[in-house]
This record gives structure tokens, C-alpha cells and sequence, in this order.
């Protein structure tokens, strides 16, 4: 590569790199469920990025999300403080639980609703997206009462009931 060709390639990464997107800069324009308030940092507009969506997520405490799933996204969702309550299944049948620190994934079309599991404080989440769509499918679900405890006991599989 002639010297030309890198001095303009390193100038077009000034422009076209590594960008900073400042806490406060945020948008909250994006679709969000009930319970929870959803803000972009990561898209197209804010970042010039063509394939991922991120952001952060907050649900108060004791706050929980109506029923949804994000269509053929994937997501996954970086526990920063607190500890989320997952449900999750076609009745809200599954339960898990996850704390500062963990990454909870949710595949395509799977129902889910988001939990603080603290009565006290935020929950407060980094969240990625496979895509940019917004796709924000609320659902219209008749939980039951008492979900199962699913419980991973490595990062392929849940426990076996004894």
C-alpha cells in the first residue's frame, strides 16, 4: 500500500472509527415495553453502525415488563446492577434469576418479560440486539402462578432435577 494510500485511509479513519457515545447523549426515542425504560446508544443514526443495536435498559424497583418478544433478534443483557427476574415460555412458565455481572441471552420469538427481583433498588442493564429493527412485539399472555426455577449449572445447559 503506497504511503498516499494509508495517509488516506488513516484520515478516513479519523471520521469513519472508533466512536464515544456520552452517557447523557442517550436517546430515549426507541420502543419500549411497560415497566421499563429503553435508550439507544449503538444504531445507525447515533454510531454509524450497520448491523447491532445497543443500549441500556432500566426498570425501577419492583417494576416489571409486560409480556414481548423482539421477532427474529437475538439479544442479550448485561446485568450491570441489581438482579433481573427472567420469565420466560408461551405462559411465562420458566423463571430464572441473574445478578451484577451475568448476561442473560434471549433468542428469536422466545416470550419473555423482564423483572427487577429488588423491591428496593433499579435494576439498571446494557442490551444488544442482533439488528436495528425496533421490533417490540407486546404480547397478551395469561401467566401462570408459580413458574419453574430453571437453574444453569454451566454455559450449555440447565440442571437435571434429582
Amino acid at each position: 500500500m503506497s504511503s498516499d494510500n494509508l495517509d488516506n485511509l488513516n484520515n478516513q479513519w479519523r471520521e469513519d472509527g472508533v466512536r464515544i457515545i456520552p452517557k447523557d447523549k442517550l436517546d430515549k426515542n426507541t420502543a419500549s415495553t411497560m415497566g421499563m425504560q429503553r435508550a439507544v446508544a449503538i444504531n445507525k443514526a447515533m454510531a454509524g453502525a450497520n448491523n447491532l443495536w445497543a443500549g441500556t435498559v432500566d426498570i425501577s424497583a419492583g417494576a416489571k415488563t409486560g409480556a414481548h418478544h423482539h421477532g427474529e433478534l437475538e439479544s442479550v443483557i448485561y446485568v450491570v446492577s441489581g438482579r433481573a427476574r427472567m420469565r420466560w415460555g408461551d405462559k411465562l412458565q420458566y423463571v430464572a434469576e441473574a445478578e451484577a455481572g451475568d448476561f442473560i441471552f434471549i433468542p428469536p420469538f422466545v416470550p419473555h418479560q423482564e423483572m427487577n427481583a429488588s423491591s428496593e433498588e433499579p435494576l439498571h442493564c446494557v442490551l444488544v440486539r442482533s439488528d436495528q429493527e425496533a421490533i417490540v412485539v407486546n404480547l397478551d399472555i395469561q401467566s401462570v402462578e408459580e413458574p419453574e426455577e430453571v437453574l444453569w449449572v454451566g454455559p450449555n445447559h440447565p440442571a437435571k432435577e434429582s
